[in-house]
């Protein structure tokens, strides 16, 4: 049953108001200690909504990069295979609905409203029961509505990706069917460790004893620690090797692999080489359910799930002012390399010339600009609302390092106007690349898509995205 509310205070613009004027776990603000993070609280909070997590079987999915794409493709093959099937993932580009999708749908206006403040209520109770410390952060409250949301939809499985590291991330209150680890790389050292082999260990902290994990090989430190944790707790590794295109298959279009007996051809609309992993990962995901868990996967759904997936912001190309915009979520050097590997895949000969940028300011901003900046004619810097946004002066000084000609403006909108008006004039306009951060892609994104007769709107509030 849909519920529709008339009570301004509970509704669903009363309830983005509230969770704007929460504080960010990861901003940290002078002269106040930083939010510690632990499973205890969810745990309380999820246990007076009567253990919604519970209500359904999960798989889990832990990563510096790609576990958004995988989480995305698995939830495409389980509804393809005519599963109930429920997805969260974080952060969002536009609204936060995104992050709460039943059958690849985002949840409804009303049914977030309604999961929001039956939280809220919950909450607020605890901590004047002294149940609680405090209240719940942005990424807990956010879990826990998609928990409640999921267990009201009656989902039969959920595919959840992780928000950070794995072992206190909220998203592990649960005990998942299958823990999937994705590509590992250097990132939220201040919070995760300053090692690879100390960030594996937070993220195999999805892990559980007799388990499984799914997984491929990477960086030695990586998979020596996924190792040791694997063997520790008597988990049962699978390889997502089989997967794998054959050494020397073309990186762009579709190619075919053997999966459950049958041949069948891998066409993803998500582009780069780097997505062969994550497709491969999701494969045999979908595979372990099917052969381990009774679920009705077919190598015929898998094929049409990962045909239907969809994952905006990651070598998302639109056309839109009379230009071609290609809008990735590059974070961190790992996915700059990425996206430089996937430029020269989807785009050949006609070559980026023009960067929108930004990014927050605890990423390796010297890194990602000597990746990305020199590939491009120029660089525009946008603003982005965030309180961990890089200023913009630090941007320039970064461009003048690599000798890139670069220009600030003084919002993303004017940022992709000049970029536009760049392109205009050269004989051979080549695309234009918006990357750096998901703040900056979400609302050049909106804002393409409206001057394209889109159907996205812009916020009117900027949500903290606890961006990755």
């Amino acid at each position: 049953m849909r519920v529709f509310y008339t009570d301004h205070s509970m509704s669903y613009a009363s309830a983005i108001d509230q969770l704007s004027a929460m504080t960010p776990e990861l901003l940290t603000q002078p002269g106040k200690p930083r939010r510690k993070f632990s499973l205890d609280e969810i745990r309380v909070l999820l246990e007076v909504l009567g253990n919604p997590h519970l209500q359904f079987p999960s798989v889990l999915i832990a990563g510096t990069n790609g576990k958004g794409s995988t989480a995305s493709t698995l939830a495409s093959i389980l509804t393809a295979s005519g599963l109930h099937t429920g997805l969260y993932t974080s952060p969002h580009l536009a609204r936060p609905n995104e992050r709460i999708q039943v059958e690849r749908i985002e949840i409804a206006d009303d049914a977030f409203a309604a999961a929001y403040f039956r939280v809220d209520a919950a909450a607020q109770r605890l901590v004047a029961d002294g149940r609680l410390p405090q209240l719940p952060s942005f990424f807990e409250f956010l879990t826990a509505l998609a928990f409640v949301c999921f267990a009201d939809a009656g989902i039969q499985i959920a595919v959840l990706e992780v928000g950070m590291g794995g072992r206190l991330d909220a998203t592990n209150i649960v005990n998942p069917l299958l823990s999937i680890v994705t590509d590992i790389s250097l990132d939220h050292t201040e919070w995760l460790g300053s090692t690879i082999a100390a960030i594996t260990r937070e993220k195999a902290g999805i892990l559980r004893k007799g388990g499984t994990l799914i997984t491929l090989p990477q960086h030695p430190e990586a998979n020596q620690v996924l190792g040791e944790v694997a063997v520790e707790l008597d988990v049962r590794g699978v390889s997502a090797v089989p997967y794998m295109p054959a050494i020397g298959t073309s990186t762009v279009g579709p190619y075919a692999i053997e999966v459950m007996g049958d041949a069948i051809e891998v066409a993803s609309p998500l582009s780069g080489a780097h997505q062969h992993r994550n497709l491969a990962l999701a494969i045999a995901a979908a595979t372990e359910l099917a052969a381990h868990h009774g679920f009705p996967i077919t190598s015929a759904s898998i094929a049409a799930g990962i045909r239907q997936t969809r994952w905006p912001g990651r070598l998302e190309r639109i056309e839109s002012d009379g230009a071609a915009w290609i809008l990735d979520v590059a974070h961190n050097p790992a996915g700059a390399w990425a996206l430089r590997a996937g430029l020269r895949e989807v785009l050949g000969a006609e070559g980026p010339q023009t960067l929108v940028f930004s990014c927050l300011r605890d990423k390796p901003l010297i890194e990602m600009a000597q990746i990305l900046f020199p590939i491009f004619d120029e660089v525009i810097f946008a603003p982005i609302h965030s309180g961990r946004a890089t200023a913009l002066e630090d941007l320039v000084a970064a461009a003048e390092r690599t000798g890139t000609r670069a220009v600030a403006a003084n919002s993303v909108e004017e940022a992709l106007k000049l970029a536009a008006e760049y392109t205009r004039k050269r004989s051979n306009p080549g695309a234009i690349v918006v990357s750096g951060s998901v703040y900056l892609v979400g609302e050049a994104r909106s804002l393409l898509l409206a001057a394209n007769g889109g159907s996205v709107p812009l916020e009117p509030k900027v949500l903290e995205k606890t961006a990755p």
